[in-house]
């Protein structure tokens, strides 16, 4: 990654400290520009070999050493949940800034007593990567093309040879840190997660590389309310302490406050394109041709004001200064029409949750981060499986979550749609999920059933269940030995079913058809007592078969 010094020095730098990264930098570059930094802090010289060192996140791979503005971050209010407005040098694109807080509110969750800002994340984050890019990232949090990191083969930068067969950084000699945050394979293959909930961990999704940044920073039994846990923390993340004192003056920083810009409009720092490219053998990034000279100008300048003239020539009214338009700002999220959410155990539901993003002058706002999820007793799930989806609205200020596939458990549960990383309420949805159904049940052959007393039945019962003439699978049968009486119960005497025990039983309840529709039944026992009987099945429908069955002695 090319660091940044050059364009970030001005008069009256903060700090002696400061000062002395800035002038080391420069002094070893010999040139203004934007050198790499190495892990110590100093750039390192050319043809130097470094010790191998995996044992931080990156690698001590190189960053950007871009120092934040000297004045407070460009923010209209004093909250961090500001709108989509501001400078965007200080500003945090929405899908990022969604990220670094989920990951704060995960490892709140899971880990409290770390006290994680995501501040801190979103310090490293800047340093690493420049926020993914200035936010260049799809709906799902992943960067539109890989970032890596110069090749770590020990010249300028340390030497990592190979530990993932190029699967992260498609490098099969040496590794490259990779993603937003900046990981190497090796210790992404120890700390990866699973941030957004897609069932894979991304070292380029930006909500699975914060979340993973998280738990490494929280190692151990770190409070990084603490400042010297904290440091620890960030030196365990790249030995360096210039990269310390720049992550610190990133982390105060946006400690002061910062807003939300939408994705793809944050600075991206120079000389980091599609990927980081490899350093030369010098070890330098800067570019080899020289500038191209200033144009001279064509046209002839303006003549100054002329005396003769009343007011010299000039129009004696000033030039009024246009009133900026404000900028529009999120004020709710709200439902954009959905209609009931029904459907069967198994199925789709036909119907999609759709939302509405609205700005304060109560019109749409586009590009707002809105986060689905999935609460309650179920196993319902978007598509993909997943329980979480976020997603940005379009231009028209509504987004359309994934179409919702019901489980097998029945009842009611909830969806919430919440802008992400935001304090507005949510909007809530019931869901209701309904048994697999069928109108009609049937045996699949004829056969008389009979036994002797004290005997099992020959032959098994099988069924087929159907719903509006089509193959019903996954129905619930209930199946009872039943009184022949107008108003039948179970009986109490006659064929039986066993229980797991070998307990006689004559109720069976957890019956399901299968893909086919079809439900053999256990084998049915007969008792001392001749007669015939009924064996009643039915569906939650009020689809009902009835069974005879036939205990005798058999014949002299």
């Amino acid at each position: 990654m090319a660091a940044q010094f050059g364009r970030r020095l001005r008069k009256g730098a903060t700090t002696t400290a400061v000062a002395a990264i800035a002038v080391a930098a420069l002094s070893a570059s010999g040139a203004p520009g934007t050198p790499l930094v190495g892990a110590d802090g100093d750039p390192q010289a050319a043809g130097t070999t470094t010790p191998p060192d995996d044992s931080a996140a990156t690698g001590n791979s190189p960053y950007y050493t871009d120092l934040p503005p000297l004045n407070t971050p460009d923010r209209p209010s004093t909250t961090t949940e500001s709108p989509l407005t501001g400078r965007s040098e200080s500003g945090i694109p929405a899908s990022v800034l969604a990220a670094y807080k989920k990951a704060e509110q995960s490892l709140a969750d899971s880990d409290a007593a770390c006290r994680l800002p995501w501040q801190l994340l979103a310090a490293i984050g800047k340093v690493e990567s420049g926020h993914a890019r200035g936010g260049r990232v799809d709906a799902n949090g992943t960067t539109f093309a890989p970032i890596l990191g110069p090749v770590l083969d020990g010249r300028g930068f340390a030497l990592i040879k190979d530990t993932d067969n190029g699967a992260y950084d498609g490098d099969a000699t040496h590794d490259r840190a990779v993603g937003p945050m900046q990981f190497i394979p090796s210790t992404w293959a120890n700390w990866g997660q699973d941030g957004n909930g897609d069932g894979s961990k991304d070292p380029n999704n930006v909500y699975d590389a914060a979340l993973a940044a998280g738990h490494y920073l929280c190692a151990g039994s770190r409070d990084l309310s603490v400042a010297a846990d904290l440091d620890r923390a960030v030196l365990s993340y790249n030995h360096s302490n210039a990269y310390l004192r720049t992550v610190r003056s990133w982390f105060d920083y946006y400690k002061r406050g910062t807003h939300e810009i939408p994705d793809g409009t944050g600075t991206v720092p120079p000389g980091l394109g599609t990927t980081n490219p490899s350093p030369s053998p010098s070890g330098s990034t800067h570019p080899t041709s020289k500038p191209k000279p200033k144009p001279k100008p064509t046209s002839k300048p303006k003549p100054g004001p002329d005396p003769t003239k009343p007011g010299g020539g000039t129009d004696p009214s000033p030039t009024p200064t246009p009133t900026p338009t404000p900028t529009p700002t999120l004020a709710k999220v709200e439902n954009a029409g959905t209609g009931p959410l029904t459907a069967t155990a198994g199925g789709e539901f036909a119907e999609r949750i759709k939302v509405r993003a609205e700005n304060s002058l109560g019109g749409p706002l586009a590009k707002v981060s809105v986060t689905f999820t999935v609460t309650g007793d179920t196993d319902a799930a978007f598509t993909g499986k997943k329980s979480t989806v976020t997603l940005l609205t379009g231009a028209d200020g509504t987004v359309t979550a994934p179409v919702l596939k019901a489980g097998e458990k029945t009842g009611t549960f909830t969806v919430r749609a919440v802008a992400t990383g935001r304090s507005l309420p949510a909007v809530t949805y019931t869901a209701t999920v309904g048994a697999r159904r069928a109108d009609a049940i049937v045996r699949t052959d004829d056969k008389v059933l009979t036994a002797a007393p004290g005997t099992e039945f020959a032959d098994t019962v099988e069924i087929a269940a159907t719903y509006k003439d089509a193959v019903a699978a996954g129905v619930a049968v209930t199946a009872t030995m039943i009184t022949d009486a107008d108003e039948p119960v179970e009986n109490d005497k006659g064929p039986y079913f066993e229980d797991a025990d070998g307990k006689a039983v004559r109720t069976l309840t957890d019956l399901r058809t299968d893909k086919d529709g079809r439900l053999t039944l256990p084998k049915i026992h007969a008792d001392g007592t001749e007669g015939t009987y009924k064996l009643r099945l039915t569906t939650e429908d009020g689809a009902t078969l009835i069974v005879e069955l036939t205990v005798e002695a058999p014949a002299a």
